[in-house]
């Protein structure tokens, strides 16, 4: 791994982002999303706001902190036309981050028009918080890749991927859906909050409860079970590969995950604070970054997708 004063940059684009995210759970969890109006960019109609109210300070501090993200994305994505050869893999992450960021914008602009913000339960804000969450995810995948290619990160391979493909695609898949599902717990969380986790418990299993409130129960269920599948993918890839990376990537993770599935737990007995919110979904964000990093390392290894698909035929065929 090395270090150039692009793939420093890169990094720090990738950690800003991650704050601009935090933030803007802060944003959703406080209710302060309709504090600029139904106005964007401007807010409640003015470029500055005048004497804000404090909702109106958290989410106009949060569309500044995004119009800034963007700025520092375009920066990483002209940077690295100059720097890097057409065919790049800077380069193509680089395009992917300055595509999922601006798809982001959009995303936040609808949410404000159609004004699925502050205490609305509509299905529409339940859809639109899916598609944010999963351009999210798609947005730190492509950021993380450019400062992982920048820092001499290896290329891609496209062949003899056989199992190995398929095993991390669900591995993907299984923490968006962990991501999306914990989306719309943590706005049921908000929208319907309880005093006591018997109440909780009670509301979710009543057939006759909104939507938000039924729909909290499966994100517990659907995080143990993608968390025991990535342990044993990330254990076995450590297991079959003597790599230094490819064994750090997969403790990171699996550690990671442990951490968050207590960070989910407590969540729950402690019925949701704000703090904790954040700090579940930072642990989220982070496993999603190392699950790429994971298998950006994985998919360098030729060899190692040999002795992978190798075994995993032997298996088939006992």
């Amino acid at each position: 791994m090395k270090l150039t004063k692009y793939s420093i940059y890169a990094w720090i684009v990738l950690l800003y982002n991650l704050g601009v995210i935090l933030w803007g759970a802060y944003v959703r969890a406080t209710g302060s999303g309709a504090g600029c109006g139904n106005h964007w960019p401007l807010c409640n109609g003015e470029v500055i706001p005048r004497a804000p109210q404090v909702e109106t300070i958290i989410e106009y501090s949060h569309r500044l902190s995004s119009g800034i993200a963007l700025l520092l994305v375009l920066g990483l994505f002209i940077w690295g036309y100059q720097i890097f050869t057409k065919g790049h893999q800077v380069r193509i992450g680089a395009s992917f981050s300055l595509i999922f960021i601006i798809t982001e914008a959009l995303v936040g602009a609808g949410l404000v028009f159609f004004e699925w913000v502050a205490k609305d339960a509509s299905t529409g804000r339940v859809i639109s918080m899916a598609i944010h969450l999963i351009n999210t995810f798609l947005l730190l995948a492509s950021l993380t890749l450019t400062a992982w290619w920048a820092s001499g990160g290896k290329r891609l391979s496209r062949q003899g991927q056989g199992g190995l493909m398929i095993a991390f695609s669900l591995g993907f898949l299984g923490v968006i859906f962990i991501g999306v599902s914990g989306a719309i717990t943590a706005l049921g969380d908000t929208l319907f909050p309880t005093d006591s986790l018997l109440e909780g418990l009670r509301q979710d299993i009543n057939p006759t409860a909104h939507l938000l409130i039924r729909l909290r129960v499966w994100h517990p269920l659907i995080a143990i079970s993608v968390g025991l599948y990535l342990i044993f993918l990330a254990g076995l890839l450590a297991f079959l590969k003597d790599n230094l990376f490819v064994k750090r990537f997969a403790g990171i993770l699996i550690t990671l995950f442990i951490i968050q599935l207590g960070a989910g737990l407590i969540n729950l007995l402690l019925l949701a604070p704000v703090w904790l919110q954040i700090v579940h979904l930072l642990f989220a964000d982070l496993v999603w970054i190392t699950l790429v990093l994971f298998a950006a390392v994985v998919f360098a290894q030729t060899e190692l997708k040999k002795s992978f698909n190798a075994n995993h035929e032997l298996v088939s065929s006992g």
